[in-house]
């Protein structure tokens, strides 16, 4: 999991109150995902910014994108995960974020364990929440 810091602790947090504020959110694309959210709060990229990194990759999933990365490739799309790598992330993490999946995180779920559902917004908001909430425990 990710290495515990207040900055990305506060993104985290960020990019599920985007989120929950209304947000342009759709699973299916590569910037108004759960990582494009995150992306959109670590870099001052947009939606549109991170779509048209990812499109040059030939590639359409961040959890492919973390799969084929490639730290001295000089792809765009491998230049955010390097971002995403310098605030803490693991490449792990990617995976975990798009498919709300980390047993840890979803053991800290308000109401205990349960599975979330991807491509649902307000199970990406309580997953980002969940998540920073553990960081935060772990810098104590």
């Amino acid at each position: 999991m990710a290495k515990p810091n207040r900055y990305l602790i506060t993104k985290l947090r960020e990019a599920a109150s985007n989120i929950e504020a209304g947000a342009d959110y759709s699973w299916g694309h590569v910037g108004r995902c759960n990582c494009g959210h995150l992306v959109q709060a670590i870099t001052p990229m947009n939606s549109k910014d991170i779509y048209e990194s990812a499109q040059r990759h030939k590639l359409d999933e961040w959890s492919e994108f973390a799969n084929d990365y490639c730290p001295a490739s000089g792809v765009p799309v491998d230049n955010i995960i390097d971002t995403l790598m310098e605030h803490g992330f693991e490449l792990e993490d990617i995976n975990h974020l798009e498919y709300l999946s980390n047993k840890n995180i979803l053991k800290a779920l308000p109401g205990g364990f349960r599975y979330l559902e991807k491509g649902n917004k307000e199970h990406a908001a309580v997953y980002m929440k969940t998540w920073a909430n553990e960081l935060e425990k772990e810098l104590v």
